[in-house]
């Protein structure tokens, strides 16, 4: 690090999860599971709450990576904007997001590259306090051996926009893709389940005209990851479907979670 770099810290160590490292690592340790085979996909729908409530059906998903962690080189990170509007994609102008496991280098090539796309800005006022990124590094920081982050959050973006940035910025084999989203909030858990099922399984379907905006916090950045995939002919496979009422909270106000995995077509 040099005098002039700049940093983000992190907003929301010590409440969505651990501002500890060595209480981060342990936590993490029980949320991945070990055993996870197969190949790695090259993007991933995942949960962005406390760690206690979606943890355990984040980690589902960022299991399967364990057989890429030497692979993969480049994360481009998308999630809902929770605090400050986003007409478009807002990314950051820092060289560095910091969580307690470490700093996390940003991929100014990549950065530049989506710049250039309409409607993608640079707001830090966006990612100041934003936590739908921020809760996804330390699980990218435990899982993979060495990378670099492209975050962005994403406001009232259309699935053509978003899917243009990814088009951009999509790479090899060398580069992930995580889209952060939470599924219903606040229904009971019986409505809570029956409607997670049938965003799911729009989802897995690869029909973005089916996840509406109250479907899921993140429709929008999920809708242009599911125009890209279809795109470049990735399938989608559920990994985990669970609630707050399953985890960690009451039963009768829920947020729904879930874990997919978006893989290239095998013969």
């Amino acid at each position: 690090m040099t005098a002039t770099t700049r940093r983000r810290p992190p907003a929301v160590a010590g409440t969505f999860y651990p501002d500890d490292a060595a209480s981060l690592a342990a936590q993490l340790d029980e949320l991945v599971p070990p055993g996870v085979t197969g190949p790695a996909p090259k993007a991933l729908i995942v949960p962005h709450a406390g760690y206690v409530y979606s943890g355990p059906v984040a980690g589902h998903g960022y299991a399967t990576l364990r057989a890429a962690r030497d692979r993969i080189e480049r994360v481009v990170l998308l999630g809902p904007a929770h605090r400050v509007p986003v007409r478009g994609l807002a990314t950051t102008s820092a060289d560095e997001w910091v969580t307690p496991l470490g700093a996390v280098t940003i991929d100014d090539a990549a950065r530049q590259a989506v710049l250039a796309v309409p409607n993608v800005e640079i707001d830090d006022r966006a990612h100041a306090d934003e936590h739908s990124l921020e809760v996804h590094l330390p699980f990218l920081q435990h899982t993979l051996r060495r990378f670099s982050a492209l975050p962005l959050v994403v406001g009232r973006a259309d699935p053509e926009t978003v899917a243009a940035v990814l088009d951009t910025v999509w790479g090899g084999p060398e580069t992930l893709i995580v889209v952060s989203t939470d599924l219903s909030h606040y229904l009971d858990h019986a409505t809570a389940s029956a409607r997670d099922r049938r965003t799911a399984e729009a989802i897995v379907a690869g029909r973005p005209d089916m996840i509406r905006l109250d479907d899921a916090c993140g429709a929008h950045p999920v809708r242009g990851l599911l125009l890209a995939a279809r795109r470049h002919g990735l399938r989608t496979r559920l990994l985990d479907l669970r609630n707050s009422g399953d985890t960690a909270g009451p039963s009768d106000r829920v947020v729904g979670y879930g874990a997919f995995s978006l893989s290239e077509a095998t013969p």
